[in-house]
């Protein structure tokens, strides 16, 4: 699989600020290479930097990145999450594996040039439910979980085990 990466709309900082994180955390968790948010939100930005400075890896945040500058300059395949698309797995095949991708997640309503721009309209079930949950179960089934329990190189490192917390500094 190549790169994907989010798209964030409709972040309102004041309401959004813990689902908009959590998109963040499960993509990066699943193996996005980052996300872009289309209000400037520099505590989301901090936030997330310091997960990625403790734990590791390569995660990119940009925020108040317009939809459109950022749709339009994709050189990829631009995937739109809607309870209202086809379903994923009918659409997943159809994907190429080769090509970078672009998931837009939305917030409140989407505007309809979204649907319009984008390649592939996927709904992962068609009733309501969380963009988080649709963003992860579309990640999961797009890499077939590959990247789950990826090492990647942080200053922390959690340390499964059957019962109990165990974080290693390195």
């Amino acid at each position: 699989m190549s790169d994907v990466w989010i798209m964030r709309i409709g972040h309102r900082p004041d309401r959004d600020k813990r689902v908009t994180t959590h998109v963040a955390l499960s993509s990066r968790a699943l193996g996005a290479k980052g996300i872009c948010v289309d209000v400037e939100d520099p505590v989301l930005e901090e936030n997330i930097r310091g997960v990625v400075k403790r734990f590791g890896g390569d995660y990119v945040i940009r925020t108040g990145v317009a939809w459109q500058e950022a749709v339009e300059g994709f050189r990829g395949k631009v995937v739109h999450l809607t309870m209202y698309g086809q379903r994923v797995d009918e659409v997943l095949p159809r994907i190429p594996k080769d090509e970078d991708i672009m998931i837009v997640v939305g917030a409140e309503k989407v505007p309809m040039d979204v649907y319009r721009r984008a390649d592939f309209n996927v709904s992962v079930g068609n009733q309501p439910h969380s963009e988080i949950a649709a963003m992860a179960i579309f990640l999961y089934l797009c890499t077939g979980g590959e990247h789950l329990y990826e090492n990647r190189d942080g200053e922390m490192t959690v340390v499964p085990n059957e019962r109990g917390k165990t974080v290693v500094n390195r």
